[in-house]
C-alpha cells in the first residue's frame, strides 16, 4: 500500500510560525529592560526558523514514505534535528549581526534548545498527522476488501442451486417418458422454464414479485410431476404485492424447504400458502415433520437472511409453533443500495 503524503495548508504553516515567533517574544515583553528592537528580531527569527523547519520536515517525511516501515523513524529525527540546528546557529549568526551588543554565548543556547523544541514539535506534530492518514487508508482498503468479499459471497449465493432437485427432476421425467405420460412435454417446458428463469434472474440483484411467482409455478409444476396431488398450492398476493420486489428465488427456496422439511403424500397433502400482511409476504405451511430430512447444501434459510441483510440490511422473521410455520419477507417498494 502507498504511504499518502502529508499536505499542510501554507495558511497554518505561516500563521503558526508567526505565532511561535510572538510567544518567543513573551518574556521580553514583562521584562523592566524592554527592548522593541530585539523583541523584534527575535521573533523574524524564531518565526522564519519554525517556517524552515515546516517545509523541511514535509520534505523530509514526504520523501521516505514510500519506504516507511515504522511509527517513528529514529534516523530521520536525528538527521531532522541536526539540520535544525545548523540552520538555527546561521539565524542566530544573522541575529548576532544586527545586534551585536548581546552576548552571542547565552544566546545561541538559547536559541538552539529553542530550535530543538520547535523542531520536535514540528516533527511529532506531522508524524501523528501521517499516521491519522495511513490508518485512515488502511481502514478504506479494509472496507473495500469487506465489500468486495461481501459481493463475492453474495454472488456465490445467487449462483446456488440445488443439485438433489434437478436430480430429481430427471428421474421423475425419466419415469414419464417411460410411462408415455401425456404431461411429458409440458413436464421437459416447465423445466427449460425453471432453468432458463435460473441464468437470467441469477446476474439481477432484485426482480418483481410477479416474476418470482413465475418461477414458483414452473416450479410447482415440476413437483406435481413427482408428488401429484400431495402439494396444495394458495397465492393470495395482492396485484400491489406483485409489483414490490424481492431477491430472485427467495420465494421459490421458501417453497422448496417447505417440500423438503415436511411429509408430502397423497394422505396427507402439504399445503402452502402465501399471503401477504402488516407489509410483509407471509410464506406458511403446516408442520408435518419427516423422521429425517435432506441436506439443505446451503440453499434455504440462511441464504435468504444472508441475501436480505446484503442487499436491505433487513432481516426476515421466522415464526413457528407446534402447527405451523411462517416466513415473514419485508415487501420492498423501491430499492437503494447501501
Amino acid at each position: 500500500m502507498q504511504q499518502q503524503k502529508v499536505k499542510i495548508s501554507s495558511a497554518i504553516i505561516w500563521i503558526s510560525s508567526l505565532f511561535l515567533g510572538i510567544l518567543s517574544s513573551v518574556p521580553q515583553l514583562a521584562s523592566h529592560e524592554f527592548n522593541w528592537k530585539e523583541a523584534a528580531v527575535n521573533s523574524a527569527i524564531t518565526s522564519a526558523f519554525s517556517v524552515i523547519m515546516w517545509y523541511l520536515n514535509i520534505y523530509l517525511l514526504n520523501r521516505s514514505a514510500g519506504r516507511r516501515r515504522q511509527d517513528i523513524s529514529y534516523s530521520r529525527l536525528l538527521t531532522v534535528l541536526a539540520f535544525g540546528m545548523v540552520i538555527m546557529f546561521g539565524l542566530a549568526w544573522i541575529q548576532q549581526l544586527i545586534l551585536s551588543h548581546i552576548n552571542f554565548g547565552p544566546v545561541m543556547l538559547m536559541v538552539e534548545v529553542r530550535g530543538i523544541l520547535i523542531n520536535l514539535v514540528c516533527y511529532m506534530f506531522l508524524t501523528l498527522l501521517q499516521n491519522n492518514y495511513a490508518g485512515q487508508q488502511i481502514q478504506l482498503e479494509l472496507e473495500k476488501v469487506k465489500s468486495d468479499n461481501l459481493g463475492a459471497q453474495y454472488e456465490l449465493l445467487k449462483q446456488q442451486v440445488n443439485p438433489h432437485f434437478l436430480f430429481n427432476s430427471l428421474n421423475t421425467l425419466k419415469s414419464m417418458a417411460e410411462t408415455n405420460d401425456s404431461e411429458t412435454v409440458d413436464f421437459v417446458i416447465k423445466l427449460s422454464d425453471f432453468y432458463r428463469f435460473t441464468l437470467e434472474s441469477r446476474k439481477l440483484d432484485l426482480i418483481s414479485v410477479r416474476e418470482e411467482m413465475n418461477i414458483i409455478e414452473a416450479y410447482l409444476f415440476l413437483q406435481k410431476a413427482r408428488f401429484g396431488e400431495g402439494i396444495t398450492f394458495t397465492n393470495e398476493l395482492k396485484n400491489e404485492d406483485l409489483k414490490t420486489l424481492i431477491p430472485p428465488f427467495t420465494m421459490q427456496l421458501l417453497v422448496e424447504n417447505c417440500i423438503k422439511h415436511n411429509i408430502v403424500s397423497q394422505s396427507k397433502p402439504l399445503h402452502i400458502r402465501i399471503y401477504s400482511s402488516e407489509d410483509r409476504i407471509i410464506i406458511e405451511n403446516p408442520i408435518q415433520r419427516k423422521i429425517a430430512t435432506e441436506d439443505s447444501l446451503g440453499v434455504g434459510l440462511d441464504n435468504i437472511k444472508m441475501r436480505f441483510r446484503h442487499l436491505l440490511e433487513q432481516d426476515i422473521e421466522i415464526h413457528s409453533d407446534e402447527k405451523t410455520f411462517q416466513i415473514k419477507l419485508p415487501l420492498i417498494h423501491e430499492y437503494h443500495h447501501h
